[in-house]
């Protein structure tokens, strides 16, 4: 296919994508829509098979075939990951884990007068909670409930505690996140790896720089607008709200704090930076996980009945993630594999290489896009699925590791999630709070802005 169609196609076809997520149709619908129809261009333009390895016989059959053989293959590996991953979080909300865990995060808060200074370690407090509690939506109204009546207490404006608490989760750290999980399954290293060589690396700096960020932009904007400090918010009432919209939860002894990070112990334990001889894979992490905090339910009194039918909890956040993440991993890979058929991304790579654009250049587009899609639609995952298995095959041609692409493509679509007023996140803290998430978004795009130019330049620093 000529490389000017396809330039022009995929990039057709890619605004198309956008407009379809952004006027709310469901984004495995029209992945799974954009991807097929490449497929079936390619097969009328240049009659192969689309199928990577043996042909059907058919070439209109090789498209769903594809999609066969990536639902069985993701399925049951990188799928089955993800599913036991929010099963889990899902058991530690139910039992209390998660709320005794940010309880004891939010407490050192207390001990700081300067509002603002508190502002900045809430912000660092909450992003490393992240990594035990990975759902931005679950993790903010949790902490709406927790940290922040305690910021209004300390004098915080009720804007900025909200804008703080709804950026908590933009960097998507640790083992716990999907979004992490599919990124070390695409580089072809283990989590843990990915994690503590990669992420981390390149997310410490970040945290400081947004943290500073949210100091200097949350003390401008209550000057500018004149906020007062509690707004007559009532901070019962706010909990009220939150607990709400939290829905049943246990009351956990503190000591409950322990089990989300058994996991990611096990994780970096069992793995080449400690105990190298064995080995833990997230799946096990995640059952051994649950395993003991049931055991801990039992020698709590909880009864044996109970206990056995709250492992319901974990089994339903499974089949809930495997509808909304797995399912749109699967049509994210058909769409990407579409555009490879068509050549749109051979044809990039050789536009870049023939233009003297290398690396850095291929790195500020793909995160360009993907920060741009995540503003717009509100998800993190829906843009980073979609071009995250586009990213070994760029890597490959501009002869670099998939990592340094991949990694600032994660982070932007996170950060950028939290400057979306029509994010999950934003519209469920900005609702409890009483303010309009235009009101949050305009305190958290600078924040969120920053860490992603830093998130770049680290990376090339680092990587």
């Amino acid at each position: 296919m000529e490389g000017i169609f396809s330039i022009l196609l995929g990039l057709v076809v890619i605004t198309l994508v956008a407009r379809g997520i952004l006027k709310g149709y469901l984004p495995q619908a029209v992945l799974f829509a954009a991807g097929i129809g490449f497929m079936i261009i390619t097969a009328i333009v240049d009659p192969t098979s689309v199928l990577p390895d043996d042909s059907t016989g058919f070439i209109l059959f090789d498209i769903f075939e594809f999609i066969n053989a990536t639902a069985s293959n993701r399925g049951g590996g990188l799928g089955l990951l993800i599913m036991a991953v929010a099963g889990f979080a899902k058991y530690m909300e139910h039992i209390g884990a998660a709320r005794s865990l940010a309880e004891i995060g939010a407490k050192p808060l207390g001990l700081i007068n300067n509002p603002y200074i508190v502002l900045g370690l809430s912000y660092i407090i909450g992003q490393t909670l992240n990594i035990f509690i990975p759902s931005a939506s679950g993790l903010g109204v949790l902490l709406m409930a927790i940290m922040f009546p305690v910021l209004l207490k300390l004098g915080v404006s009720a804007p900025a505690a909200t804008a703080v608490i709804g950026t908590t989760a933009i960097l998507d750290l640790g083992p716990a996140s999907g979004n992490t999980v599919l990124a070390a399954e695409t580089t072809e290293m283990s989590v843990a790896a990915y994690f503590v060589q990669h992420q981390l690396w390149v997310g410490i700096p970040v945290i400081i720089v947004v943290a500073i960020a949210h100091v200097i932009v949350q003390n401008y904007f209550d000057k500018k607008e004149g906020v007062s400090k509690s707004m007559n918010i009532d901070p019962d009432n706010v909990k009220e709200q939150a607990a709400a919209k939290e829905g049943e939860e246990e009351r956990a002894p503190a000591w409950y704090a322990m089990l989300p990070l058994i996991p990611l112990a096990l994780l970096l334990i069992f793995s080449e930076f400690i105990i190298d001889e064995v080995r833990m894979d997230v799946f096990t992490a995640m059952v051994i996980g649950c395993f003991v905090a049931m055991v801990c339910q039992l020698i709590r009194g909880k009864g044996a009945m109970n206990v056995a039918d709250s492992l319901k909890v974990f089994m339903d956040g499974m089949g809930n993630s495997f509808a909304k993440v797995v399912t749109l991993i699967i049509a994210a890979e058909t769409f990407a594999h579409g555009l490879m058929t068509v050549g749109f991304i051979d044809t990039l790579i050789e536009g870049a290489e023939s233009l003297g654009a290398g690396f850095v250049v291929m790195m500020l587009v793909m995160t360009a896009i993907i920060g741009a899609a995540a503003l717009l639609t509100g998800s993190g995952n829906a843009p980073f699925f979609a071009f995250a298995d586009l990213s070994p095959a760029i890597a490959d041609g501009l002869g670099i590791a998939t990592v340094a692409l991949i990694l600032p493509m994660q982070f932007a679509s996170g950060m950028m999630r939290a400057a979306s007023p029509i994010s999950g996140v934003i519209i469920g803290c900005s609702g409890i709070a009483g303010l309009s998430p235009i009101q949050v978004v305009k305190r958290t795009s600078i924040p969120c802005i920053l860490g992603v130019v830093t998130t770049v330049i680290v990376n090339l620093i680092v990587l």
